[in-house]
């Protein structure tokens, strides 16, 4: 497990990565997984308190909202409690409509921030669009930020639209509206990039996104953004909604995209349940990556599903406890024992694949199935070591697991 090229995405054009705070989007850099707060951003506790779970969760960079005075102002306090608690994750203001006016009236917060992420569709309107987008870029210059130009087809430049409807109109075999849809989120993304390089932001210092919210849009805008430029890819189905649809709507476009070697960064989008965990998203973001076989995050569980030789609950209960149990320590554990994401576990229900799945884990519990008396057989590195029995086999298969872990990775 520890050597994954074998699965990884097809190589980029890209060359040089976006240093975005010390994490690097982009080049040979692995996918960035990020996340984006839902707090007032000038509530300062409630923020800094999202930032902090969010970036215990895995989150290697978080969004947070710059829209006012208030939330501009907050931001470099943000910053330095960050700093207090021992966390470096780099923040990216997200502007809109008046970012250029923000990072002008609140250098400080131009300075805290760690990219600067703006929408070409409200950046300014008519005349004033390209002014204050080249302010918000002399901004990006001065600080030595990278900035993130963020189309999405909710808030798409009209002007742009338009003038490619109009001319699409003309056209002796016009294109379908979807497709000049598709056309005027990529031209908006690649204009917009060669506008800030005529200002003097490098290359480097720029990455893309084109959000739209149905799988095969998002398939087609990136397919094409990929072969027209050769910027950094920030990757994301918006608002893709909540629970299951959101995940499965997510996991399908990305990964696409992801197998064809698109995409730099990722952001799963998912609507959290009313008072849910904000986490839930990084948590998917990282599943994706690590099934795939792209990343390594936390050790892989191997469970069986469950049938008609399985009617006891103790593997189902085991398993949880044991996936809950790993990624609760993981970040502890992530520290004290390199290597230790790249450990496999198997927790089975019956003896049918039970034994065989186990011993293909580096530690494997497979119970008897159906009508138990819980009497499991535990493998390590392919050998029976030992039989668990009575009602504390989940504490005790978790004790082995630790000390397996504590055994061999140092």
């Amino acid at each position: 497990m520890s050597n994954l090229n074998m699965y990884a995405p097809k190589s980029r054009r890209l060359t040089q990565g976006v240093n975005v705070g010390g994490v690097i989007v982009g080049g040979q850099a692995p996918i960035v997984v990020q996340s984006m707060t839902n707090t007032d951003t000038a509530d300062i506790d409630a923020t800094v308190a999202q930032v902090a779970a969010l970036s215990k969760a895995g989150s290697e960079i978080v969004r947070i909202t710059v829209d006012r005075d208030e939330s501009a102002a907050a931001v470099p306090k943000i910053r330095e409690r960050l700093e207090r608690l021992g966390l470096d994750v780099p923040l990216v203001g997200d502007f809109h409509y008046i970012g250029h006016k923000l990072l002008a009236d609140h250098p400080a917060c131009a300075e805290a921030l760690a990219k600067y992420r703006i929408n070409p569709g409200n950046v300014g309107f008519k005349n004033k669009k390209d002014k204050q987008f080249g302010q918000i870029i002399e901004t990006a210059i001065t600080h030595n930020k990278p900035v993130r130009i963020g189309v999405n087809w909710g808030s798409l430049d009209q002007t742009l639209l338009t003038n490619l409807m109009d001319q699409n109109a003309e056209n002796g075999s016009p294109m379908s509206a979807t497709q000049v849809m598709h056309e005027a989120i990529i031209q908006s993304a690649l204009l917009s990039a060669e506008l800030a390089e005529s200002i003097g932001l490098g290359r480097d210092k720029i990455i893309l996104s084109a959000k739209v919210s149905q799988v095969q849009d998002l398939i087609s805008v990136y397919t094409q953004l990929a072969e027209r430029g050769d910027y950094a890819l920030h990757l994301g189905l918006t608002e893709a909604g909540m629970g299951s649809k959101g995940i499965v709507a997510s996991s399908a476009a990305l990964a696409i995209v992801l197998q064809q070697g698109i995409g730099d960064t990722v952001r799963i989008s998912l609507t959290p349940e009313p008072n849910g965990d904000r986490t839930k998203e990084v948590q998917v973001a990282q599943e994706l990556l690590q099934v795939m076989g792209f990343r390594q995050f936390i050790p892989v569980v191997a469970a069986c599903p469950g049938c008609g030789r399985t009617t006891s609950t103790v593997f189902q209960e085991l398993a949880q406890k044991i996936e809950s149990d790993l990624r609760e320590n993981m970040p502890v554990w992530r520290e004290q024992y390199p290597g230790v994401e790249n450990l496999k576990v198997a927790v089975m229900g019956c003896i049918v694949n039970g034994p065989g799945e186990s011993k293909h884990a580096n530690i494997g519990i497979s119970l008897p199935g159906t009508g138990e008396t819980p009497a499991a057989p535990v493998f390590i590195d392919g050998q029976k070591s030992a039989t668990l029995r009575g009602a504390n086999i989940a504490e005790d298969f978790q004790s082995l697991v630790k000390s397996y872990i504590e055994e061999n990775y140092r």
